[in-house]
């Protein structure tokens, strides 16, 4: 069972907590991670991208030149893909690139990146923040206190408007409710950090 330390907004040591083998001790499963961010990556495509074919550019109507004796190549229109502003070869047209993927291989990757934080070294439980204004200043030095100068991925128990405002501002940093976790989102972070509140959470929900 893994143990790991407790911190407050100081970056003080109040305590410990052990975690549950079954979300965070778990041995990382790489390749289904990696299974689940190329499809969380692909459903957030647009598909939108779109080109024009030979048949869809203007004009090109008429043959540019007789078919022999000219000692040009034979062509049959100004818009073949080979000419200046001619149609594009296999155009992309808009389309959909989302697909969906079992729901136990999207759990086990959730707890492999949980687990992997958590061999990594790069995960941070907080004892509790609390904030009585919208100060950004408060969280970022609070972070600072953490160790946590890179990309954080902070992880609450419930919607604190204030905790999120405060933190939205600052590069790199992204809050995130323990339902809204997704493992893109764990794996990009260079720590970490969930309130203690929301560790219970996250196992009540995974274990």
């Amino acid at each position: 069972m893994p143990t790991i330390a407790v911190k407050d907004m100081t970056g003080k040591e109040v305590g410990k907590i052990d975690l549950s083998d079954a979300v965070f001790g778990v041995e990382p499963n790489v390749s289904v991670m990696h299974d689940v961010v190329k499809n969380q990556l692909a459903n957030r495509r647009q598909g939108t991208q779109s080109a024009l074919t030979r048949s869809e550019v203007s004009g090109g109507g008429r043959k540019p030149w007789r078919q022999k004796g000219t000692g040009h190549a034979r062509q049959g229109s100004t818009r073949a893909p080979q000419w200046t502003h001619g149609g594009i070869v296999f155009a992309p047209k808009p389309r959909d690139y989302s697909y969906t993927l079992n729901k136990k291989v999207r759990r086990l990757a959730l707890k492999s990146a949980f687990s992997s934080k958590v061999k990594d070294n790069e995960m941070i439980v907080l004892d509790s923040i609390s904030l009585d204004t919208y100060k950004t200043k408060t969280v970022a030095d609070m972070l600072k206190a953490l160790g946590a100068d890179k990309t954080v991925l902070l992880v609450l128990p419930e919607n604190n408007k204030t905790v999120i405002a405060s933190a939205h501002n600052i590069p790199g940093v992204k809050t995130a409710l323990t339902n809204t976790l997704n493992v893109y989102d764990i794996l990009n972070a260079d720590k970490f950090i969930v309130v203690k509140d929301a560790v219970a959470q996250i196992e009540e929900v995974y274990a």
